[in-house]
């Protein structure tokens, strides 16, 4: 009876402390979920800040490399916008006299204007005259004497260009032209026929000619260049294929 009344006495005490309890444990729960959402907030703008950061990075980079493109495509237009183009150069062919004799060496000068209808293609009108001693060896008609005469051959030819290569210092073009070779083998064989000497007799024949040239610019206007040629002339009812390189400075003038 004493443990009852004992028992009776703890619930009545116990009874209105429990709400208490309920309370507080309700209480704190919101408290500890607080951390949690306030951490994954910062985490957010983290991520967010990242990605601007990155964004503005990715900007600067896509105007610098505009900029850049912008300043080599000012820089092409300024080499390679003008109407007129001229040039002097000197040259080198290695060219067969007659039927049966060994190559020569000729040596050249060639000048000519180019006229562009744009950037790349253009239209040449080109004059060049060759110099050259060949060797034509001991003959009955030779006596000695006139065993390496020196010749000539002038040249006229036209036809276009084009630029297929273009960059702010430097192109690329090539080049096909045709038109009149003049051949002078008479000239110090001391009246000997130049047939019977082993050469092609003094002619007018047809000339063809086909180079790539690449061009160094030393400024918009001024550069230097340099073009590996194969060059073909029709003396003596033959054709002589020859192959050379002329090299010299080339002047620029006039705007598109």
């Amino acid at each position: 009876m004493q443990s009852f009344r004992r028992l009776a006495f703890l619930l009545a005490f116990a009874l209105p402390a429990m709400p208490a309890a309920f309370a507080q444990s309700s209480n704190s729960s919101p408290s500890s979920a607080t951390p949690d959402q306030s951490q994954s907030g910062n985490q957010t703008s983290s991520s967010q800040q990242s990605a601007q950061e990155s964004q503005g990075q990715i900007n600067v980079q896509a105007r610098i490399r505009q900029r850049r493109e912008q300043r080599r495509a000012t820089a092409i237009h300024d080499a390679y916008d003008h109407k007129w183009e001229s040039y002097a150069d000197m040259g080198y062919l290695r060219f067969q006299p007659g039927p049966s004799l060994q190559r020569l060496t000729f040596y050249s000068w060639e000048t000519g204007l180019t006229r562009f209808s744009n950037e790349r293609l253009g239209y040449t009108l080109d004059g060049r005259g060759y110099y050259g001693t060949a060797y034509v060896g001991l003959n009955p008609y030779s006596q000695g004497a006139f065993t390496r005469p020196e010749i000539s051959m002038y040249n006229v030819l036209f036809g276009p260009v084009y630029r297929f290569y273009l960059q702010p210092k430097y192109s690329v073009s090539g080049r096909v032209m045709g038109g009149w070779a003049h051949g002078n083998f008479s000239g110090d064989t001391n009246g000997i026929t130049p047939k019977l000497l082993g050469l092609y007799p003094d002619a007018n024949t047809f000339a063809a000619s086909a180079s790539v040239i690449g061009e160094y610019n030393l400024a918009p206007s001024v550069g230097f260049k340099l073009a590996p040629e194969y060059f073909v002339t029709g003396f003596g009812s033959t054709v002589q294929s020859s192959l050379g390189f002329t090299a010299g400075i080339v002047y620029r003038w006039g705007k598109q």
